[in-house]
């Protein structure tokens, strides 16, 4: 690290030179902890695998933040994280055995560089997904609000970052709610490969938060004095509850996008300028024209050199992870076994949406960290009415309305999880969890087994899905198998007003994400529900029917039309069984098994999803791994793989009803 050559700058303020001299030492730290990291990767064959991305050219944003915060204050860092954590007070050692991926990492080698996290701490960690820790921030602020901790969220995000459609979610987000967040635009010129004067028509991107009602400014980065001050400012603001800010600091780039990039697009003499303001030589030109020694400033440079070869020497030769680990702490383990039934409170009859309603209700007055919020879900009561009534009640700090931004809400629903709260969040169409997805397969999902069980995120997403008439293609569709594809998130379906209420209740207690989807065609139907002093287990079946002839496995909407099969097929003296799996991830597995052997290995599989890749596939194969002995016939009816129309007689050609699937039960059970 050649940072010999000084440079004439301007002398530092009295107040402020024992300041440098601190950002100087620890610049140079990261700056030598970067680069080890990186030479780990350049050996043939690497000692390390995997990208990294560094934040060489960007340590005074890191370091001159935390300098102006409070130490309680929280930090979500984009994926050059490196610096942030290390500012942040984190262990080195712990940092650099993550990047290395080692078991005395931070995260026990699950995380690597770009994403490790320590949410138990004031780091909550990086985040590969450019722009997506915008909107968790968000919800860490709001968490913060709620528990009136005074604490202030600072965010960075990378220029390219600006034209992510979470980012801008995240500021509308955040100014709509006054939200005690920060964010920090790192721009350093580039957009990954691409320069970002090609990609924005602004001169400075602090200026887009404007169109926001966000105050923002743009500073030189590369002066950790400048950045202190300009933080302590936004901090002091969101402190006095007048809500966010926006900060864009001009800093160079010195190396590459990544580990690996040889940098071809770019110019010598954008290289050249980006040197010029390296950070380290600002720094050590101001503290020589302030009087400081050149000696001792190398002498500086040289510590920090053999601290870190010596971090790298020991992190190298401890212990990879265990092999032995590497299922674990995927979701909490499920304590069915022991567990307190709730007990019934009171019994009475009601719609499916009242039966919602109550749900919420209860866990509105018996869990103070529930909030319930969503699209038209405070002051109106949801569009279907699922929380009429809920604001009056509880108060616009517990539930409440949101900008139309999915993103934000399940992103913010994860960063109030993390920080302690238990959001309940509606997404008022199944279909419409497509434009946020990321937030529960590259965030929600994750956390658990990136922490390696020391946080999780005990979020609850509510959602309605399938058919009814007239409803459109981009209306209707069923995704349930999508959802219990990912590891890490939980996904139920109710078919009756009880089940609702008892599933949103288990979901509500459950420790991991939890997604229940409800059925917009049933949301009138009455049932009697058992209103209850607490959650059943998640993950357990419901036997609506005996049968020993076959057993129709299905969830959701099609329990009605098949319960009507099997009574209708008893009339034929056939005795088909019916049970509502109601959980597809985690899947109770003994329930089937028992199913299938009472029914001796007949089995239909019903569900309304469409055929390829629908559900009922995963289900027939599990039942061949778990009964390999026995002699199973197993078929499948569902709904054509059809985009869905509009016509409810077009619908009524393609859906299963109780005649086609008590045809289809009866041809498996003859």
């Amino acid at each position: 690290m050649n940072v010999s050559v000084g440079v004439s700058r301007q002398p530092l303020k009295e107040l402020d030179m024992n300041f440098a001299r601190e950002m100087f030492a620890r610049t140079a730290f990261i700056r030598a902890f970067e680069a080890k990291a990186w030479a780990l990767t350049q050996t043939n064959p690497p000692r390390v695998m995997g990208s990294m991305h560094f934040c060489a050219g960007q340590e005074a944003v890191p370091l001159g933040a935390v300098a102006g915060l409070q130490e309680e204050d929280q930090l979500i860092a984009t994926y050059r994280g490196h610096g942030w954590a290390l500012a942040a007070g984190l262990d080195p050692h712990s940092v650099m055995a993550e990047i290395c991926q080692k078991a005395e990492g931070l995260n026990g080698g699950r995380a690597g560089s770009p994403y490790f996290m320590a949410p138990d701490t004031r780091f909550i960690g990086e985040n590969s997904i450019v722009g997506a820790g915008t909107t968790m921030a968000c919800g860490v602020a709001l968490a913060n609000l709620s528990l009136g901790n005074g604490r202030i969220v600072v965010v960075s995000i990378g220029d390219g970052a600006m034209n992510q459609g979470a980012s801008h979610e995240a500021f509308a987000f955040a100014a709509a709610k006054k939200l005690p967040v920060i964010f920090v635009v790192e721009n350093n010129g580039w957009s990954e490969l691409t320069a970002t004067s090609d990609m924005f028509l602004v001169e400075r991107l602090a200026q887009r938060a404007n169109g926001y009602g966000i105050p923002a400014a743009t500073i030189n980065g590369a002066d950790p004095m400048i950045v202190r001050d300009s933080i302590a400012l936004a901090a002091a603001r969101a402190r006095a509850g007048q809500g966010p800010s926006l900060l864009e600091c001009r800093v160079p780039r010195l190396w590459g996008h990544y580990n690996r990039d040889i940098e071809h697009y770019r110019s010598k003499s954008d290289k050249a300028e980006a040197e010029a303001r390296d950070p380290l030589t600002e720094l050590r030109g101001r503290l020589l024209a302030s009087g400081v020694p050149a000696e001792d400033l190398d002498r500086i440079v040289a510590l920090q050199d053999k601290q870190v070869e010596h971090l790298v020497e020991t992190v190298m030769s401890s212990r990879d992870p265990d092999p032995n680990s590497a299922r674990s702490n995927v979701i909490a383990p499920l304590l069915t076994a022991g567990r307190k039934i709730p007990k019934v409170v009171e019994t009475r009859e009601m719609t499916y949406i009242e039966a919602v309603n109550a749900a919420l209700r209860a866990e509105l007055e018996n869990e103070p960290r529930t909030l319930v919020y969503g699209e038209d879900v405070g002051k109106g009561g949801g569009i279907f009415g699922a929380s009429r009534y809920l604001q009056r009640d509880f108060g616009a700090d517990r539930v409440f309305d949101t900008p139309i931004a999915e993103n934000a809400i399940l992103g913010s629903a994860v960063g109030a999880a993390l920080a302690g709260m238990k959001p309940i969040v509606e997404i008022m169409w199944a279909d419409f969890i497509f434009v946020a997805l990321d937030q529960l397969v590259n965030q929600a999902a994750n956390i658990r087994y990136i922490t390696g069980g020391k946080s999780s995120v005990p979020m609850v997403v509510r959602t309605q899905q399938g058919a009814t008439p007239g409803s459109c293609a981009q209306h209707s569709q069923s995704i349930e198998a999508m959802l219990a594809h990912v590891p890490g998130l939980k996904v139920a379906l109710a078919a009756t007003a009880s089940d609702v209420y008892s599933l949103l209740r288990s979901a509500a207690a459950d420790p991991d994400p939890c997604v229940v989807i409800e059925s917009r065609s049933l949301y009138q139907t009455k049932s009697m529900v058992e209103l209850t002093d607490g959650a059943e287990a998640v993950g357990t079946a419901r036997k609506r029917r005996d049968g020993k002839d076959a057993v129709i496995l299905t969830w959701g909407t099609m329990v009605g039309p098949s319960l009507a099969a099997a009574e209708a097929l008893s009339a034929g003296k056939l005795d088909v069984g019916v049970l509502d799996l109601r959980w597809l991830n985690p899947l109770d597995e003994k329930a089937v098994v028992d199913a299938v052997t009472t029914a001796n290995g007949k089995v239909l599989i019903v569900h309304e999803a469409v055929r390829t890749g629908g559900f009922a596939g995963e289900i027939a194969m599990r039942i061949r791994e778990l009964v390999p002995k026995m002699d199973v016939r197993i078929s499948r009816l569902t709904t054509p793989d059809v985009r869905m129309p509009s016509s409810p007689v077009l619908q009524k050609a393609l859906l299963p009803n109780p005649e086609t699937i008590a045809a289809a039960a009866k041809t498996l059970a003859s």
